[in-house]
């Protein structure tokens, strides 16, 4: 099964049904949601299936006006870096030696890294506002499928993303530590050398590996 066959399988299911009716009463009440419809699925759109080699898993799209591009912990806008995207750059520099000033990641997702939100939306100004319209449904069944693929490395950061480890298949490689955000780096992801170990576990498995410099 492709993304394409996932998302045509699941939206016609009666909890996505209800996620879109969720956003669209949200918009009746003069809400913003983030990111803009167009871009709820543009991490399949930028990372085939076919091509997947890593995933990174974000919890809930950015909140502020701009920001959310669809694509985990990436901007959307030039001038601002998030701060948990800085402390993701500054372990890369770290651990392979790239400094990245680029705030989009669509040169990482283009490559085979599937950068995934659990929860695909969110209102303006309320992290978290939508985790319980029934996206997750939906995001557990993508974290399944592309376990399945097997030799697929997974990158949990914080205790959320911890928790998703239960329901992957197959034969993965699971990369977990704390959370990139300022409030936990410091607590392991700083040196956790993820980024380094993924490369070398799909350069031992046969897969080009990725060029996590951004340009």
């Amino acid at each position: 099964m492709n993304w394409e066959e996932l998302i045509e399988l699941e939206t016609k299911k009666d909890y996505f049904k209800s996620i879109k009716k969720s956003i669209l009463s949200d918009n009746k009440h003069g809400k913003s949601i983030f990111p803009y419809p167009k871009n709820y699925f543009k991490a399949f759109e930028l990372c085939s299936f076919k091509d997947l080699k890593v995933v990174i898993l974000g919890q809930d799209p950015y909140h502020t006006p701009g920001v959310a591009d669809g694509l985990a912990f990436s901007s959307g806008i030039d001038s601002y870096m998030p701060p948990s995207l800085r402390n993701i750059f500054l372990e890369i520099e770290s651990d392979v030696g790239i400094r990245n000033k680029i705030v989009s990641l669509e040169g990482w997702a283009k490559q085979g890294v599937l950068l995934l939100n659990s929860y695909l939306s969110v209102q303006e100004g309320e992290p978290l506002s939508h985790a319980k319209i029934g996206w997750e449904i939906f995001t557990n069944k993508v974290l399944i499928e592309a376990s399945r693929k097997c030799n697929v490395v997974f990158m949990l950061w914080g205790s959320y993303a911890r928790s998703k480890k239960d329901i992957l298949k197959g034969e993965n490689l699971i990369l977990e530590t704390t959370h990139p955000s300022p409030l936990s780096a410091h607590r392991g992801f700083f040196g956790c050398k993820h980024f380094s170990r993924a490369n070398a576990f799909l350069e031992k498995h046969g897969t080009k590996e990725i060029d996590w410099q951004l340009t």
